[in-house]
C-alpha cells in the first residue's frame, strides 16, 4: 500500500472513531488537521512529524501486558514504530510491529484506536520531531511467550497492577484504557 493509501486510511480510520474522553477528542482533532494539511504524514521522512502505530499487549486474562525495555529510550514502553510500506492500515502496523516485536504467534487485534499520544523524539530522522502514536489493544493467546528481539533491551510480561518503577504516564494511561474496554 502506498502512504498515500495508508494516509486515507489513517484519517478515515481517525475520523470513525469515538474518543473515550474530552482530552481524547481534542487529540483526535489534531490529528485529523495535521492529516489534512501534509499529505505525508505517515511517512517517517515528515520531518515535522509522522503517525506511528503501536500496540498494548495483553495477555488473555488481562492481568499483564508486555512491554519492552526501548534500546534508545531506555524506558519500559508498549510495542510499536513507524509505518511502513505495504502496511495496510494503522491497525496493520501496529499488529506487524506487536508480532515483530513479540514473537508471539496467534496474535488479536482490536481494529479500533485504544488510545491517542504526541511525543516529542529523536528517532530515526535524527532531528528533534515528533510521533503522533495511534495506539491499539492486542490480546496474546493463552500461555503466550515472548521472544525478545534486536528492538528490545528486555521484553517482558508485567502485572497491571505492578508496572514497572518509572512507568511513564502515558504508558500507565494505556494499560488502564485497554483492561477497562476488556
Amino acid at each position: 500500500m502506498t502512504h498515500a493509501e495508508l494516509h486515507a486510511d489513517a484519517f478515515a480510520t481517525l475520523s470513525a472513531w469515538t474518543p473515550p474522553s474530552h482530552g481524547q477528542f481534542s487529540l483526535r482533532e489534531a490529528y485529523l488537521g495535521f492529516l489534512a494539511a501534509r499529505p505525508d504524514a505517515t511517512a517517517r521522512s515528515c520531518a515535522p512529524g509522522h503517525l506511528t502505530a503501536s500496540a498494548v499487549v495483553m495477555s488473555a486474562d488481562r492481568r499483564s501486558v508486555l512491554l519492552t525495555l526501548h534500546p534508545r529510550v531506555g524506558r519500559w514502553l508498549q510495542l510499536g514504530g513507524h509505518c511502513e510500506d505495504g502496511d495496510s492500515s494503522l491497525a496493520a502496523a501496529a499488529f506487524r510491529e506487536a508480532t515483530e516485536e513479540s514473537g508471539i504467534d496467534g496474535l488479536v487485534m482490536d481494529p479500533a484506536p485504544l488510545d491517542l499520544d504526541v511525543h516529542p523524539i529523536t528517532c530515526s530522522l535524527g532531528i528533534p520531531t515528533r510521533h503522533f502514536d495511534v495506539r491499539f489493544l492486542v490480546t496474546a493467546p493463552p500461555g503466550a511467550v515472548a521472544v525478545i528481539s534486536d528492538e528490545s533491551d528486555d521484553l517482558r510480561f508485567w502485572p497491571v497492577d505492578a508496572l514497572p518503577p518509572g512507568t511513564d504516564a502515558s504508558v500507565t494511561t494505556l494499560v488502564a484504557a485497554a483492561v477497562a474496554r476488556g
